[in-house]
């Protein structure tokens, strides 16, 4: 009995940092992409015509592609391990929709100044790497003083992996009224991002 006790914490330990290391990661790979989609994709910006919106389409099935299959086989794990979810497994889609728009938002806006700005590619990766440490991934919130924890709910990303560990690990639906400020977050950036990229299409195509 006490083996598997320990058995089943380590799973959960193992579960916890999945779902939040490879949803990070499917957020991590669409902005790092997508800050620098307009620069790698130069020649052919300059040579072709064709719906320059389609590069952030093209980004986002890559991204989720190559997150499909890992996360296929975390939960081929899960089904192995006797730990599926059940029903509240549905609840991943919406959350996967609320970050795929932040994430891409906050790519296009980066994309268009990294044009301009080269700087901000590599500024953008020093941040995304204290992001990752800020965000409760490897480590729960509850290790840190309670008064840091209002802080921590300003992190748009800590929201999003608590809703998956919610319901990955604990088998839970998410608290989907925290995730109402990530979803306002995520329609800003992303409408920010076509506003910049339809004002300064024109010049980014002389800067590339």
């Amino acid at each position: 009995m006490r083996n598997f006790r320990v058995l089943r914490a380590l799973f959960l330990i193992v579960f916890t940092l999945c779902a939040g290391i490879l949803t990070w990661g499917f957020f991590a790979e669409i902005t790092s992409r997508a800050q620098n989609m307009f620069l790698d994709q130069a020649n052919l910006l300059k040579k072709l015509r064709f719906p320059r919106l389609c590069l952030p389409v093209i980004v986002v099935a890559n991204a989720s592609l190559n997150f499909a299959i890992i996360f296929g086989l975390f939960t081929f794990f899960l089904l192995l391990t006797n730990n599926f979810p059940g029903w509240t497994f549905l609840a991943l889609l919406p959350v996967l929709v609320i970050q795929t728009a932040f994430a891409i938002g906050l790519g296009m806006c980066l994309g268009v100044l990294n044009v301009f700005f080269r700087d901000v590619g590599q500024f953008f990766g020093v941040v995304l790497q204290f992001w990752f440490w800020l965000t409760p991934i490897i480590y729960p919130i509850t290790i840190l003083p309670e008064r840091f924890w209002p802080l921590m709910s300003l992190n748009p990303m800590a929201r999003l992996v608590d809703a998956y560990q919610s319901i990955l690990v604990s088998n839970q639906w998410p608290n989907w009224y925290t995730l109402w400020p990530v979803v306002v977050i995520a329609i800003l950036l992303c409408c920010l991002g076509f506003r910049l990229f339809r004002k300064h299409a024109g010049e980014m195509v002389d800067e590339l």
